[in-house]
């Protein structure tokens, strides 16, 4: 498994792609985690999200905090 300090600098680089392909709708390229080199376009912007997401996903496990939920506390 990746170390969360490496999901999170993925997440950021990805986070930043996904704005550039949103705000001026060029191509935006980005290393995968398998060290592939993956180009997106301006109609790819939803398979990107979808990376987004599945980095969220990685960080979350990789950090313990996925499933959890903050508890109430009463008086």
């Amino acid at each position: 498994m990746t170390d969360v300090a490496t999901l999170t600098t993925r997440l950021a680089e990805a986070e930043a792609a996904l704005h550039d392909l949103l705000t001026s709708r060029k191509a935006v390229t980005l290393r995968a985690a398998d060290g592939k080199t993956v180009t997106w376009q301006a109609g790819d912007a939803a398979s990107l999200r979808g990376y987004v997401a599945d980095l969220k996903a990685q960080i979350a496990t990789a950090s313990g905090t996925r499933g959890r939920r903050a508890i109430g506390v009463g008086f």
